[in-house]
Protein backbone atom coordinates (compact mmCIF):
# COMPACT_ATOMS: atom_id res chain seq x y z
CA UNK A 1 0.00 0.00 0.00
CA UNK A 2 2.68 2.08 0.88
CA UNK A 3 4.73 1.60 -2.27
CA UNK A 4 1.06 2.26 -4.23
CA UNK A 5 0.89 5.55 -2.30
CA UNK A 6 4.48 6.69 -3.04
CA UNK A 7 4.13 5.32 -6.69
CA UNK A 8 0.90 8.01 -7.07
CA UNK A 9 2.52 10.46 -5.54
CA UNK A 10 5.23 10.24 -7.68
CA UNK A 11 2.73 9.98 -10.80
CA UNK A 12 1.09 13.10 -9.46
CA UNK A 13 4.52 14.95 -9.33
CA UNK A 14 5.53 14.22 -12.45
CA UNK A 15 2.10 15.08 -14.15
CA UNK A 16 2.25 18.49 -12.03
CA UNK A 17 5.62 18.78 -13.75
CA UNK A 18 5.09 18.19 -17.14
CA UNK A 19 2.05 20.68 -16.88
CA UNK A 20 3.97 23.40 -15.11
CA UNK A 21 6.81 23.15 -18.41
CA UNK A 22 3.82 23.02 -20.75
CA UNK A 23 2.49 25.85 -18.87
CA UNK A 24 5.71 27.94 -19.22
CA UNK A 25 6.58 27.00 -22.67
CA UNK A 26 3.05 28.27 -23.96
CA UNK A 27 3.76 31.68 -21.96
CA UNK A 28 7.12 31.94 -23.55
CA UNK A 29 5.76 30.99 -26.98
CA UNK A 30 2.77 33.50 -26.81
CA UNK A 31 6.01 36.31 -25.83
CA UNK A 32 6.48 37.86 -29.49
CA UNK A 33 10.18 38.64 -30.49
CA UNK A 34 10.76 42.10 -31.56
CA UNK A 35 13.45 43.07 -34.14
CA UNK A 36 14.08 46.41 -35.21
CA UNK A 37 13.23 46.11 -38.01
CA UNK A 38 9.58 44.31 -37.29
CA UNK A 39 9.02 47.16 -35.20
CA UNK A 40 9.33 49.51 -37.97
CA UNK A 41 7.36 47.52 -40.05
CA UNK A 42 4.42 46.87 -37.22
CA UNK A 43 4.66 50.68 -36.54
CA UNK A 44 4.04 51.67 -40.34
CA UNK A 45 1.69 49.90 -40.96
CA UNK A 46 -0.49 50.11 -37.42
CA UNK A 47 0.61 54.04 -36.88
CA UNK A 48 -2.67 55.81 -36.48
CA UNK A 49 -0.95 59.40 -37.12
CA UNK A 50 0.36 57.14 -40.61
CA UNK A 51 -3.47 56.09 -41.25
CA UNK A 52 -4.49 59.67 -40.99
CA UNK A 53 -1.98 61.34 -43.43
CA UNK A 54 -2.63 58.85 -45.71
CA UNK A 55 -6.49 59.34 -45.62
CA UNK A 56 -5.22 62.93 -46.25
CA UNK A 57 -3.93 61.95 -49.12
CA UNK A 58 -6.53 60.32 -50.89
CA UNK A 59 -9.02 63.39 -50.26
CA UNK A 60 -5.98 65.29 -52.31
CA UNK A 61 -6.14 62.57 -54.77
CA UNK A 62 -10.01 63.05 -55.38
CA UNK A 63 -9.69 66.81 -55.37
CA UNK A 64 -6.94 66.33 -58.32
CA UNK A 65 -9.30 63.92 -60.32
CA UNK A 66 -12.48 66.01 -59.92
CA UNK A 67 -10.14 68.87 -61.29
CA UNK A 68 -9.74 67.03 -64.46
CA UNK A 69 -13.34 66.00 -64.50
CA UNK A 70 -14.10 69.59 -64.91
CA UNK A 71 -13.02 69.71 -68.53
CA UNK A 72 -15.87 67.32 -69.07
CA UNK A 73 -18.78 68.79 -70.68
CA UNK A 74 -22.21 68.73 -68.28
CA UNK A 75 -25.70 67.29 -69.29
CA UNK A 76 -28.79 67.21 -67.64
CA UNK A 77 -32.17 66.62 -68.29
CA UNK A 78 -35.47 68.27 -67.05
CA UNK A 79 -38.64 66.50 -67.40
CA UNK A 80 -41.68 67.77 -65.96
CA UNK A 81 -45.66 66.94 -66.29
CA UNK A 82 -48.57 68.49 -64.61
CA UNK A 83 -51.97 68.96 -64.76
CA UNK A 84 -53.66 72.48 -64.44
CA UNK A 85 -57.15 73.34 -63.75
CA UNK A 86 -58.96 76.55 -65.17
CA UNK A 87 -59.33 77.57 -68.56
CA UNK A 88 -56.48 77.06 -70.93
CA UNK A 89 -56.26 77.77 -74.42
CA UNK A 90 -55.66 74.77 -76.59
CA UNK A 91 -52.79 74.94 -78.01
CA UNK A 92 -53.06 74.89 -82.11
CA UNK A 93 -56.97 75.44 -81.64
CA UNK A 94 -59.03 78.43 -81.13
CA UNK A 95 -60.63 76.88 -77.61
CA UNK A 96 -60.30 76.41 -73.83
CA UNK A 97 -60.74 73.58 -71.55
CA UNK A 98 -61.01 73.38 -67.94
CA UNK A 99 -58.02 71.05 -67.39
CA UNK A 100 -55.00 70.10 -69.08
CA UNK A 101 -51.59 67.47 -68.65
CA UNK A 102 -49.05 68.60 -69.80
CA UNK A 103 -45.69 66.70 -70.63
CA UNK A 104 -42.37 68.70 -71.39
CA UNK A 105 -38.82 67.18 -71.33
CA UNK A 106 -35.60 68.92 -71.92
CA UNK A 107 -32.12 68.13 -72.56
CA UNK A 108 -29.36 70.53 -71.96
CA UNK A 109 -25.74 70.08 -72.50
CA UNK A 110 -22.95 72.80 -71.94
CA UNK A 111 -19.04 73.17 -72.56
CA UNK A 112 -16.15 75.35 -71.30
CA UNK A 113 -14.63 76.41 -74.03
CA UNK A 114 -12.21 79.14 -72.40
CA UNK A 115 -11.85 80.62 -68.74
CA UNK A 116 -8.72 82.27 -68.57
CA UNK A 117 -6.83 78.99 -67.84
CA UNK A 118 -8.34 79.00 -64.35
CA UNK A 119 -8.86 75.04 -65.23
CA UNK A 120 -6.32 73.69 -66.49
CA UNK A 121 -4.15 75.44 -63.34
CA UNK A 122 -6.69 74.37 -61.07
CA UNK A 123 -5.29 70.24 -62.05
CA UNK A 124 -1.81 71.50 -62.07
CA UNK A 125 -2.59 73.46 -58.29
CA UNK A 126 -4.22 70.23 -57.55
CA UNK A 127 -1.76 67.66 -58.51
CA UNK A 128 0.87 69.79 -56.27
CA UNK A 129 -1.27 69.65 -53.65
CA UNK A 130 -1.27 65.48 -53.94
CA UNK A 131 2.29 65.94 -54.18
CA UNK A 132 2.40 67.62 -50.69
CA UNK A 133 0.35 65.27 -48.95
CA UNK A 134 2.17 62.15 -50.38
CA UNK A 135 5.29 64.15 -48.92
CA UNK A 136 3.36 64.51 -45.32
CA UNK A 137 3.02 61.08 -45.32
CA UNK A 138 6.59 60.20 -46.37
CA UNK A 139 6.88 62.85 -43.56
CA UNK A 140 4.98 60.97 -40.79
CA UNK A 141 6.37 57.83 -41.67
CA UNK A 142 10.23 58.79 -41.72
CA UNK A 143 9.41 61.06 -38.31
CA UNK A 144 8.05 57.78 -36.81
CA UNK A 145 10.88 55.71 -37.96
CA UNK A 146 13.53 57.83 -36.00
CA UNK A 147 10.93 57.98 -32.99
CA UNK A 148 11.10 53.68 -33.18
CA UNK A 149 14.61 53.84 -33.30
CA UNK A 150 15.55 55.82 -30.35
CA UNK A 151 12.77 53.86 -28.31
CA UNK A 152 14.29 50.38 -29.39
CA UNK A 153 17.84 51.87 -28.02
CA UNK A 154 16.73 53.14 -25.27
CA UNK A 155 15.12 49.61 -24.41
CA UNK A 156 18.87 48.13 -25.16
CA UNK A 157 20.40 50.61 -23.27
CA UNK A 158 17.92 49.87 -20.05
CA UNK A 159 18.48 46.30 -20.65
CA UNK A 160 22.01 46.70 -20.12
CA UNK A 161 22.05 48.99 -17.05
CA UNK A 162 19.44 45.78 -16.02
CA UNK A 163 21.72 43.10 -16.66
CA UNK A 164 24.68 45.96 -14.66
CA UNK A 165 22.58 46.19 -11.88
CA UNK A 166 21.87 42.70 -11.95
CA UNK A 167 25.81 42.64 -11.62
CA UNK A 168 26.69 44.85 -8.57
CA UNK A 169 23.60 43.30 -6.52
CA UNK A 170 25.63 39.71 -7.15
CA UNK A 171 29.03 42.35 -5.98
CA UNK A 172 27.35 43.51 -2.86
CA UNK A 173 26.20 40.05 -1.48
CA UNK A 174 29.56 38.83 -1.60
CA UNK A 175 30.77 41.82 0.44
CA UNK A 176 27.82 41.64 2.43
CA UNK A 177 28.55 38.32 2.85
CA UNK A 178 32.26 38.68 3.42
CA UNK A 179 31.72 41.20 5.65
CA UNK A 180 29.38 39.48 8.07
CA UNK A 181 31.97 36.92 8.46
CA UNK A 182 34.56 39.52 9.39
CA UNK A 183 32.06 40.74 11.65
CA UNK A 184 31.34 37.25 13.26
CA UNK A 185 34.97 37.14 13.63
CA UNK A 186 35.34 40.35 14.95
CA UNK A 187 37.40 41.65 12.44
CA UNK A 188 34.92 44.05 11.17
CA UNK A 189 32.72 47.05 12.76
CA UNK A 190 29.48 47.33 12.92
CA UNK A 191 29.41 50.25 10.72
CA UNK A 192 31.15 48.24 8.89
CA UNK A 193 28.43 45.29 7.99
CA UNK A 194 25.94 48.31 7.71
CA UNK A 195 27.95 49.86 5.26
CA UNK A 196 27.40 46.30 3.12
CA UNK A 197 23.99 46.07 3.60
CA UNK A 198 23.72 49.52 2.09
CA UNK A 199 25.56 48.85 -0.82
CA UNK A 200 23.28 45.85 -1.14
CA UNK A 201 20.04 47.66 -0.63
CA UNK A 202 21.25 50.27 -3.06
CA UNK A 203 21.98 47.24 -5.49
CA UNK A 204 18.79 46.07 -5.37
CA UNK A 205 17.04 49.59 -5.62
CA UNK A 206 19.14 50.09 -8.66
CA UNK A 207 18.09 47.39 -10.25
CA UNK A 208 14.03 47.62 -9.59
CA UNK A 209 14.73 51.22 -10.92
CA UNK A 210 16.28 50.10 -14.21
CA UNK A 211 13.60 47.24 -14.80
CA UNK A 212 11.00 49.86 -14.24
CA UNK A 213 12.67 52.39 -17.32
CA UNK A 214 12.94 49.04 -19.47
CA UNK A 215 8.71 48.66 -18.95
CA UNK A 216 8.02 52.27 -18.88
CA UNK A 217 10.30 52.20 -22.49
CA UNK A 218 8.56 49.20 -23.92
CA UNK A 219 5.54 50.42 -23.04
CA UNK A 220 6.27 53.90 -25.15
CA UNK A 221 7.54 51.36 -28.40
CA UNK A 222 4.06 49.54 -27.98
CA UNK A 223 2.24 52.71 -28.21
CA UNK A 224 4.46 53.39 -31.82
CA UNK A 225 3.34 50.27 -32.94
CA UNK A 226 -0.32 50.61 -32.02
CA UNK A 227 -0.28 47.10 -29.85
CA UNK A 228 -2.27 46.12 -26.93
CA UNK A 229 -0.44 47.44 -23.89
CA UNK A 230 -1.42 43.59 -22.22
CA UNK A 231 1.25 41.39 -25.05
CA UNK A 232 3.77 40.34 -24.51
CA UNK A 233 6.89 41.10 -26.52
CA UNK A 234 10.75 40.89 -25.86
CA UNK A 235 12.99 42.87 -27.97
CA UNK A 236 16.13 41.60 -29.88
CA UNK A 237 19.20 42.59 -28.81
CA UNK A 238 21.80 42.79 -32.38
CA UNK A 239 25.02 41.85 -31.61
CA UNK A 240 27.10 44.24 -28.83
CA UNK A 241 30.65 43.82 -30.86
CA UNK A 242 28.67 45.62 -34.17
CA UNK A 243 27.34 48.65 -32.48
CA UNK A 244 30.59 50.14 -31.54
CA UNK A 245 31.48 49.95 -35.71
CA UNK A 246 29.48 52.73 -36.64
CA UNK A 247 30.74 55.32 -38.69
CA UNK A 248 31.52 58.66 -36.90
CA UNK A 249 33.05 60.81 -39.66
CA UNK A 250 31.31 63.15 -41.89
CA UNK A 251 31.34 66.06 -44.43
CA UNK A 252 28.42 68.81 -42.75
CA UNK A 253 28.51 70.18 -46.17
CA UNK A 254 27.97 66.70 -48.38
CA UNK A 255 25.35 65.69 -45.43
CA UNK A 256 23.35 68.89 -45.44
CA UNK A 257 23.30 69.00 -49.44
CA UNK A 258 21.98 65.46 -49.65
CA UNK A 259 19.66 65.99 -46.90
CA UNK A 260 18.21 68.70 -48.39
CA UNK A 261 17.32 66.49 -51.54
CA UNK A 262 15.92 63.67 -50.03
CA UNK A 263 14.31 65.11 -46.66
CA UNK A 264 10.71 65.29 -46.44
CA UNK A 265 10.70 68.58 -44.39
CA UNK A 266 12.24 70.21 -47.46
CA UNK A 267 10.24 68.68 -50.08
CA UNK A 268 7.04 69.47 -48.47
CA UNK A 269 8.13 73.06 -48.06
CA UNK A 270 9.00 73.45 -52.12
CA UNK A 271 6.25 71.15 -53.30
CA UNK A 272 4.08 73.85 -51.00
CA UNK A 273 5.82 76.58 -52.64
CA UNK A 274 5.76 75.70 -56.24
CA UNK A 275 1.37 75.11 -55.22
CA UNK A 276 0.83 78.79 -53.94
CA UNK A 277 2.98 79.53 -57.35
CA UNK A 278 0.32 77.59 -59.22
CA UNK A 279 -2.82 79.10 -57.34
CA UNK A 280 -1.54 83.08 -58.60
CA UNK A 281 -1.96 81.89 -62.37
CA UNK A 282 -5.40 80.09 -60.83
CA UNK A 283 -6.35 83.89 -59.59
CA UNK A 284 -4.91 85.46 -62.16
CA UNK A 285 -7.84 83.69 -64.78
CA UNK A 286 -10.67 85.43 -63.15
CA UNK A 287 -9.75 88.74 -65.01
CA UNK A 288 -10.76 87.18 -68.21
CA UNK A 289 -13.89 86.53 -70.20
CA UNK A 290 -15.64 82.96 -70.25
CA UNK A 291 -16.76 81.39 -73.05
CA UNK A 292 -18.86 78.48 -73.19
CA UNK A 293 -20.81 76.19 -75.62
CA UNK A 294 -24.25 75.22 -74.94
CA UNK A 295 -26.89 72.96 -76.61
CA UNK A 296 -30.13 71.40 -75.57
CA UNK A 297 -33.46 69.55 -76.89
CA UNK A 298 -36.65 69.73 -75.66
CA UNK A 299 -40.43 68.10 -76.70
CA UNK A 300 -43.84 68.65 -75.21
CA UNK A 301 -47.50 67.10 -74.76
CA UNK A 302 -50.94 68.28 -74.06
CA UNK A 303 -53.68 66.01 -73.69
CA UNK A 304 -56.48 68.75 -75.11
CA UNK A 305 -54.21 68.47 -78.61
CA UNK A 306 -56.68 66.46 -81.17
CA UNK A 307 -54.78 63.39 -81.57
CA UNK A 308 -54.68 63.43 -85.05
CA UNK A 309 -53.94 67.19 -85.37
CA UNK A 310 -51.18 65.87 -82.65
CA UNK A 311 -50.07 62.80 -84.15
CA UNK A 312 -49.48 65.02 -87.93
CA UNK A 313 -48.02 68.05 -86.38
CA UNK A 314 -45.83 65.98 -83.42
CA UNK A 315 -42.64 67.02 -84.74
CA UNK A 316 -43.49 70.78 -84.36
CA UNK A 317 -43.07 70.29 -80.67
CA UNK A 318 -39.32 68.84 -80.82
CA UNK A 319 -36.77 71.24 -80.63
CA UNK A 320 -33.42 71.99 -80.63
CA UNK A 321 -30.72 74.83 -79.90
CA UNK A 322 -26.89 75.43 -79.63
CA UNK A 323 -25.18 78.73 -79.44
CA UNK A 324 -22.14 80.83 -77.61
CA UNK A 325 -22.29 82.41 -74.14
CA UNK A 326 -19.79 84.48 -73.64
CA UNK A 327 -19.42 86.54 -70.17
CA UNK A 328 -16.77 89.40 -69.81
CA UNK A 329 -16.33 90.28 -66.03
CA UNK A 330 -16.27 94.30 -65.92
CA UNK A 331 -16.70 94.90 -62.08
CA UNK A 332 -16.73 92.47 -59.27
CA UNK A 333 -15.84 94.75 -56.48
CA UNK A 334 -11.90 94.41 -56.94
CA UNK A 335 -12.65 90.18 -55.58
CA UNK A 336 -10.63 89.13 -58.15
CA UNK A 337 -7.53 91.68 -57.53
CA UNK A 338 -7.69 90.33 -53.67
CA UNK A 339 -7.35 86.85 -54.52
CA UNK A 340 -4.51 87.48 -56.81
CA UNK A 341 -2.92 89.82 -54.14
CA UNK A 342 -3.67 87.22 -51.63
CA UNK A 343 -2.46 84.64 -53.82
CA UNK A 344 1.20 86.37 -53.82
CA UNK A 345 1.20 87.12 -50.10
CA UNK A 346 1.13 83.52 -49.88
CA UNK A 347 3.88 82.30 -52.68
CA UNK A 348 5.95 84.81 -50.30
CA UNK A 349 5.03 83.44 -47.33
CA UNK A 350 5.45 79.56 -48.98
CA UNK A 351 9.61 81.19 -50.33
CA UNK A 352 10.26 82.37 -46.82
CA UNK A 353 8.97 78.94 -45.50
CA UNK A 354 11.13 76.96 -47.73
CA UNK A 355 14.36 79.00 -46.73
CA UNK A 356 13.50 78.79 -42.84
CA UNK A 357 13.32 74.68 -42.98
CA UNK A 358 16.28 75.09 -44.63
CA UNK A 359 18.20 76.91 -42.55
CA UNK A 360 16.62 74.49 -39.88
CA UNK A 361 17.92 71.29 -41.24
CA UNK A 362 21.24 73.11 -41.64
CA UNK A 363 21.36 73.72 -37.75
CA UNK A 364 20.37 70.52 -36.91
CA UNK A 365 22.75 68.52 -39.10
CA UNK A 366 25.41 70.67 -37.94
CA UNK A 367 24.95 70.25 -34.33
CA UNK A 368 24.12 66.20 -34.71
CA UNK A 369 27.19 65.71 -35.93
CA UNK A 370 28.78 67.84 -33.24
CA UNK A 371 26.63 65.19 -30.80
CA UNK A 372 27.92 62.53 -32.97
CA UNK A 373 32.14 63.91 -32.41
CA UNK A 374 31.01 64.57 -28.29
CA UNK A 375 29.14 61.47 -28.29
CA UNK A 376 32.31 59.21 -29.88
CA UNK A 377 35.27 60.86 -27.30
CA UNK A 378 32.05 60.49 -24.25
CA UNK A 379 31.89 57.24 -25.08
CA UNK A 380 36.23 56.54 -25.60
CA UNK A 381 36.50 58.28 -22.24
CA UNK A 382 33.84 55.97 -20.13
CA UNK A 383 35.70 52.70 -21.79
CA UNK A 384 38.89 53.80 -20.30
CA UNK A 385 37.41 54.76 -17.21
CA UNK A 386 35.33 51.60 -16.94
CA UNK A 387 38.47 49.93 -17.68
CA UNK A 388 40.49 51.70 -15.15
CA UNK A 389 37.93 51.48 -12.28
CA UNK A 390 37.65 47.79 -12.92
CA UNK A 391 41.13 47.17 -12.53
CA UNK A 392 41.25 48.99 -9.46
CA UNK A 393 38.04 47.32 -8.05
CA UNK A 394 40.45 43.79 -8.57
CA UNK A 395 43.32 45.02 -7.05
CA UNK A 396 41.57 46.56 -3.95
CA UNK A 397 39.54 43.40 -3.53
CA UNK A 398 42.69 41.71 -3.49
CA UNK A 399 44.20 43.71 -1.00
CA UNK A 400 40.78 44.16 1.01
CA UNK A 401 40.78 40.25 1.17
CA UNK A 402 44.27 40.21 2.51
CA UNK A 403 43.55 43.03 5.19
CA UNK A 404 45.34 46.06 3.59
CA UNK A 405 42.44 47.85 2.85
CA UNK A 406 39.56 48.98 4.86
CA UNK A 407 35.79 48.35 4.12
CA UNK A 408 34.99 52.30 3.31
CA UNK A 409 37.48 52.06 0.57
CA UNK A 410 36.56 49.17 -0.60
CA UNK A 411 33.07 50.13 -1.03
CA UNK A 412 34.12 53.47 -2.56
CA UNK A 413 35.97 51.30 -5.40
CA UNK A 414 32.84 49.27 -5.85
CA UNK A 415 30.75 52.14 -6.00
CA UNK A 416 33.37 53.97 -8.69
CA UNK A 417 32.97 50.89 -10.76
CA UNK A 418 28.92 50.63 -10.80
CA UNK A 419 28.73 53.90 -11.94
CA UNK A 420 32.20 53.86 -14.49
CA UNK A 421 29.79 50.73 -15.95
CA UNK A 422 26.62 52.59 -16.25
CA UNK A 423 28.52 55.59 -18.00
CA UNK A 424 30.07 53.54 -20.38
CA UNK A 425 26.91 51.64 -21.58
CA UNK A 426 25.21 55.05 -21.80
CA UNK A 427 27.98 56.50 -23.77
CA UNK A 428 27.80 53.44 -25.97
CA UNK A 429 24.12 53.46 -27.17
CA UNK A 430 24.45 57.35 -26.91
CA UNK A 431 27.34 57.39 -29.97
CA UNK A 432 25.43 54.17 -31.74
CA UNK A 433 22.16 56.67 -31.59
CA UNK A 434 23.97 59.53 -33.02
CA UNK A 435 25.58 57.54 -35.60
CA UNK A 436 22.15 56.68 -36.74
CA UNK A 437 20.30 59.68 -37.06
CA UNK A 438 22.95 61.09 -39.52
CA UNK A 439 22.10 57.96 -41.15
CA UNK A 440 18.34 59.11 -41.34
CA UNK A 441 19.53 62.22 -42.53
CA UNK A 442 21.44 60.79 -44.99
CA UNK A 443 18.38 58.58 -46.37
CA UNK A 444 20.43 55.30 -45.29
CA UNK A 445 18.27 52.40 -43.88
CA UNK A 446 18.53 52.33 -40.07
CA UNK A 447 19.80 48.92 -38.94
CA UNK A 448 21.61 47.21 -36.02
Amino acid sequence: MAKFIFSLKKGLLIAFTLGLSAFNFTTVNAQQVISLQKAIDLALANNLSVKQSQITTALANEDYKQAKYNLLPSLSANPQGGYYFGKTQIAGALAYASSTLNINGNLNASLTLFQGGQLRNQILANKLVLDADKTSTAKAKNDLLLNVVTQYLIILTDQDLVTAAQQQIDLAKITLDRSQKNFDQGNATRADLAQAQAQVSTAEFNLTTAQNQVDLAVIVLKQFMEMDPTTQISVEKPDISKLTDVKTVYDANEVIKTAFGINPDIQLAEIQQQGYAQLIKVAQGGYYPILSLYGGAGSSYSNQIPSTFYNQFFNVNFNQYFGLNLQIPIFNKFTTRTTVRKAKLNYEYAQLTTQLAKNTLSKTIIQALADLQAAVKNYQSASHTYESTKEALNVTKQRYDAGFVNTLDYNTAVTNYNKAQNDMINARYSMVFRSKVIDYYLGNKIEL
